[in-house]
């Protein structure tokens, strides 16, 4: 029986795990940390009872995930619990562009720009299984659908900032920068729009949910499945070298590729090490997590309905921060990707104990403290939050590396996502994730299609070994 060996059991760890004992191949799960999970673990960080998500929290592609709606993670016990409204922008006038999953809705919020809202994301949203069948794996392939890709391609190739010059109104100029400004790039570098298109689409295919008791179940329901196909978990154990990897057929890293370099770099060929070498790191996250006493005191109250709330005023206030914190430059006005998850699930808070979470944007290894300028700027759009705070726990991006060592520097998403590195990670190539190493494979999200809880890049690279094997995929 072919043997496997993931270390790392994040996400794409798990997915990886399970595509593999899915094919009659006994695998054994390497966790450094005392439980699984890696960025979608989730617990009590501020007060008892009060549950938080530590990093990834809503799920759109998770819950869209070829991978796990075939799997079926909902009879394993995962539910999904969807918010009112998805998303909401507000702004200092006390207007908020709001995306809610029906294009149509959406459409109607925002006025005259509905129209152009509608023309501009309509055809992506239908389409959007045929689009992310595609564009969710490594760029270089035969596309399956070329037409879809044909009429997405020359918006995907503009930058945000002329994708928002489409729209007339501060309040859908916003949202879109809003959603954009989740590829942690400035917003006027070509093919910034492409993140921000498929985030807003993959919304209005399978809206913003989020895991009923925390991001923590999706892991538990990926555990209980790996479980029945006879997956061997084994945790606090750390890999440093290769003496430390049991031997196996099969190798799968979830790991970063400066972790893979150091693992395996002397017997990697000298072209991939050194392209392993030139990976860069993205920038920063600061997070702050929150106990409050009661709702939000929004100024506009649809954001009391939305279970994700953009803070960052215009998009040209957003492209202006993003630019200056891309260069290293850290702004007052930060912007903040805001959490209200027990809008949607009321199972995470504690009586009227709510949690709430945020993190900002800041620059690459910033070593200060951002929780004021965090806490700053949801008072500006939700004046009196401050005194409704009961407890605070920070996480700078020290801390987020400590807590799981692929966010090296506080990068939360993988890498830097701009110029060639966005289309092609870790490495130019046909198979970007074997190492050139005899059955070693990368599936971190480090690899296509990048960041999120969706499981793809786990389940390329467990694709990719099968292939090179002859086996079944």
């Amino acid at each position: 029986m072919t043997s496997a060996v993931i270390v790392g059991g994040g996400p794409n760890g798990l997915a990886a795990a399970l595509h593999l004992a899915r094919n009659d191949v006994d695998v054994t799960v390497l966790e450094a940390a005392d439980t699984v999970g890696g960025g979608a673990r989730s617990g009590e960080l501020t007060l008892p009872g009060v549950i938080h998500d530590h990093c990834s929290a809503f799920h759109p592609l998770a819950v869209g995930s070829p991978f796990w709606r075939d799997v079926g993670l909902e009879q394993y016990g995962l539910v999904w619990r969807w918010p009112e409204i998805d998303c909401a922008h507000p702004l200092d006038s006390g207007d908020a562009g709001l995306l809610y999953q029906s294009i149509d809705e959406t459409a109607a919020a925002l006025g005259e720009d509905g129209r152009r809202w509608r023309l501009l994301f309509g055809d992506v949203a239908s389409g959007f299984d045929d689009l992310s069948a595609d564009l969710l794996r490594p760029i270089i392939n035969i596309p399956r659908h070329p037409l879809r890709l044909a009429a997405f391609g020359p918006r995907a190739l503009l930058p945000a900032s002329a994708v928002a010059r489409v729209f007339r109104t501060p309040r859908a100029r916003g949202l879109f920068g809003g959603i954009a400004a989740h590829a942690f790039n400035r917003l006027d570098r070509p093919m910034t729009a492409s993140l921000g298109m498929m985030i807003a689409a993959s919304g209005h295919r399978y809206g913003w949910p989020v895991a009923e008791g925390g991001s923590g179940a999706i892991i538990d329901a990926a555990v209980s499945a790996l479980r029945s196909y006879g997956v061997k978990i084994e945790t606090g154990v750390r890999v440093s070298a290769r003496t430390d990897i049991p031997d196996a057929d099969l190798v799968l890293l979830d790991v970063s590729p400066e972790q893979a370099l150091a693992i395996y770099g002397d017997e990697m060929p000298s072209r991939i090490a050194r392209s392993y070498r030139r990976y860069r790191v993205g920038s920063s996250a600061f997070k702050v997590d929150y106990a409050i006493d009661g709702d939000i005191p929004w100024t506009n109250p649809d954001c009391g309905r939305a279970g994700t709330v953009h803070l960052g005023g215009t998009f040209d206030e957003v492209a202006s921060t993003e630019a200056s914190r891309a260069g290293g430059v850290m702004v007052p006005n930060p912007f903040v990707l805001l959490g209200q998850q027990y809008v949607a699930d009321p199972t995470r808070s504690a009586g009227n104990v709510n949690p709430v979470y945020a993190y900002a944007h800041v620059p690459k290894g910033y070593e200060g403290d951002a929780t004021d300028l965090v806490t700053q700027q949801i008072e500006r759009f939700a004046p009196g939050f401050r005194d409704r705070i009961l407890a605070t726990r920070s996480t700078g991006t020290r801390q987020l590396h400590d807590y799981n060592a692929n966010f090296a520097s506080g990068d939360i998403i993988g890498g830097a996502n701009d110029g060639l590195q966005m289309l092609m990670r870790p490495r130019t190539a046909l198979d970007p994730y074997w190492l050139g190493v005899d059955g070693v494979y990368l599936c971190s999200q480090s690899t296509p299609p990048g960041a999120g809880v969706h499981g793809l890049c786990g389940v390329n690279a467990a694709t990719s070994a099968l292939k090179r094997l002859g086996r079944k995929r």
